[in-house]
């Protein structure tokens, strides 16, 4: 055989060999709620220290006058964690208050604690249950599209948070390796 053709042929196994290998070591890829559960799980983790981590005093915080400030961004989580996982169950949403009015900090934890306890149970659902049909916000999608949308909106906030508390001088969840 010569140079040409067993570069050839190294360069046609070689994926081939790398796919089988990958697939012999590794279970199937997450899909579903298995896929979106632990994204769920580490924004929950990452959103619950920033609220405990903060000083109460901070709480009213706002790096400028247009933007809501560290407490209401945490209401605004627990407003809406409440709402997207009302939704994802097929239920109306047990929130009776607008948390984003919270200015104590053990009352903003424990509202937002609750909140994340309320969407536990939706991100335990079926997988046939989340292919079923829900309405969020006027829009109907699946449940799953519903609590995607919500790890995705936890997320986005979050990032907020992060530049509030760099602002701070304070290190982020996500940043600490913990």
């Amino acid at each position: 055989m010569n140079r040409r053709n067993a570069v050839l042929l190294f360069a046609l196994l070689t994926p081939a060999a790398a796919f089988a290998q990958a697939d012999r070591q590794s279970a199937r890829p997450a899909v579903g709620i298995a896929a979106v559960k632990p994204l769920y799980d580490e924004v929950r983790g990452f959103l619950i220290k920033s609220a405990e981590m903060i000083a109460e005093t901070d709480l009213a915080f706002k790096p400028v006058a247009t933007v809501r400030s560290y407490g209401e961004i945490l209401g605004h989580l627990a407003n809406e964690n409440y709402d997207f996982c009302a939704a994802a169950v097929g239920a109306k949403s047990p929130r009776t208050i607008d948390f984003e009015k919270i200015t104590s900090k053990s009352e903003m934890v424990r509202a937002l604690k609750g909140a994340f306890a309320y969407c536990d149970a939706a991100y335990g659902i079926s997988e046939r249950d989340a292919m079923g049909e829900t309405t969020l916000f006027g829009t109907k999608g699946s449940k799953l599209w519903v609590l995607n949308y919500n790890v995705a909106h936890d997320n986005e906030h979050y990032g907020n948070l992060v530049t509030y508390l760099r602002i701070k001088g304070l290190v982020p969840p996500s940043s600490t390796g913990n």
